[in-house]
């Protein structure tokens, strides 16, 4: 690998598109290793030693880590060359990574630069998509992070089950819902990548000791006889008639192979996936900011005047409008004479949306639908959006995300316009071998 050409390629890359928050010009490669030829990316939430890593958040402006996350130790041990920190919402908060901290450049589609990458993970997909030579990046999904930006942006992108990858040194957005994946150009280095990252940590109190399958051989395992249940809500309305078409070929197509196919109603997760979701994150998300006050964490000021106006002082100038909304949310959803009525309630749903998952995988090997109801949007229709229209973006993703579900995103066509279209696939509690092997047939045909 020719370190100088790389760097200066994705340079040149970034000029244009604006993929990375930060580009390490000193980068080193590590030794021989099964990375040893691959340039490795990482979100800027995933702590990686010596380098600034803020979540796209100007109140991290110059906080470097001084160690690697347990996912960036394992690629580092195994030869990969970090190359930097991909851009992302602010602490993960969007579905088209344009709400950005302050300071920070909105990255642009590699299909269309008036369009989004996607988000929360759009820098990462976007530079998987332009990069000239082998990557893989190392990302983030608490609601749909990874598979929307690699839908829009026409790369695979996997979310492992919840407690697969060790969070060791993930900035937290919610904590029981943030998770550690990857993307990738082929499923051979999604596959890799998987294996590498994957296991037990006793850093993490959530990461599972569970054995990790030889995903890359299980890729050739052949599809035949597998059940592949169609999500009813999936295709139906609110959802773009090109992408609707697009997923409804591929899934012609893998029949055709010998797969069966059982029809999916999931009225829970089609209801309710989305308030539920949007309430627990918001609640988690304002905890754990809770700690950005100016003291201990984050930016400083000069101290005027008492801590609470201090501390507002801090946030105010240092966060920006999206991360101040969900703050406040989800202070509002944990109050008392509040908690009863929106906390609570909304953790008693997501148990039943994970019954009702657990339900579904009695009929189905995996479950399949859109990745995103549409192709990636125009940022003059992104600043039409109310902020409930936002969180629309998120219909079918946060149902797997909330259920800590392993799913993926894998191109299956492009529309009129030469935007990419992704289709999605859900795996049961740990079965990313499943949703591999479908993906890799998908891949191939």
């Amino acid at each position: 690998m020719e370190l100088q050409r790389v760097l200066k390629e994705a340079v040149g890359i970034n000029d244009e598109f604006h993929f990375f928050n930060l580009i390490d010009t000193r980068a080193k490669a590590q030794g021989k290793g099964r990375l040893s030829e691959v340039v490795i990316s990482v979100k800027d939430c995933i702590c990686v030693k010596g380098l600034e890593s803020t979540a796209g958040s100007a109140i991290l402006k110059g906080y470097k880590p001084v160690f690697d996350a347990t996912a960036v130790g394992k690629v580092r041990s195994e030869g990969a060359l970090i190359i930097g920190k991909t851009s992302q919402d602010e602490f993960g908060f969007g579905s088209f990574n344009v709400n950005v901290g302050i300071g920070f450049q909105v990255p642009l589609n590699p299909y269309d630069r008036e369009r989004a990458c996607g988000g929360s993970s759009g820098g990462a997909a976007g530079f998987t998509a332009k990069a000239p030579f082998r990557h893989i990046a190392l990302a983030e999904s608490t609601g749909g992070s990874i598979v929307c930006p690699a839908s829009f942006c026409g790369v695979i992108g996997l979310c492992p089950t919840y407690g697969r990858v060790s969070r060791y040194g993930l900035m937290d957005y919610a904590n029981s819902l943030d998770k550690i994946g990857v993307m990738a150009k082929t499923m051979e280095d999604i596959a890799l990548a998987m294996k590498i990252i994957s296991g037990c940590d006793p850093k993490d109190p959530t990461s599972l000791d569970a054995p990790v399958p030889d995903y890359a051989a299980l890729l050739k395992k052949p599809i035949t006889g597998m059940k592949l249940g169609i999500i009813s809500y999936g295709l139906g309305k609110g959802v773009d008639p090109e992408v609707s078409t697009a997923v409804k070929n591929t899934i012609k197509r893998l029949e055709d192979s010998g797969c069966t196919l059982v029809e999916i109603e999931l009225p829970l997760v089609e209801k309710y996936a989305l308030p539920c979701y949007y309430i627990l994150a918001m609640a988690e998300a304002s905890t754990n900011l809770a700690k950005y006050c100016g003291m201990r964490y984050g930016a400083q000021e000069n101290i005027e005047g008492n801590f609470n106006e201090y501390f507002s002082k801090v946030r105010g100038n240092y966060l920006g409008e999206e991360a101040k909304r969900r703050i406040m949310l989800g202070t509002f959803a944990r109050m008392a004479g509040f908690r009863d009525a929106y906390y609570l309630k909304a953790a008693k749903v997501r148990a039943k949306i994970i019954e009702e998952y657990k339900k579904a995988f009695e009929k189905a090997d995996v479950l399949v639908s859109p990745a995103m109801p549409f192709v990636a949007p125009k940022f003059s229709e992104i600043k039409r959006l109310t902020p409930m229209q936002n969180y629309l973006a998120d219909i079918l993703t946060v149902g797997p995300n909330l259920a800590g579900l392993p799913h993926i995103s894998v191109p299956v066509g492009k529309n009129k316009g030469g935007m990419p279209i992704g289709m999605m696939v859900i795996g049961n509690h740990l079965e990313e071998g499943n949703v591999m092997q479908l993906a890799s047939c998908v891949v191939e045909k």
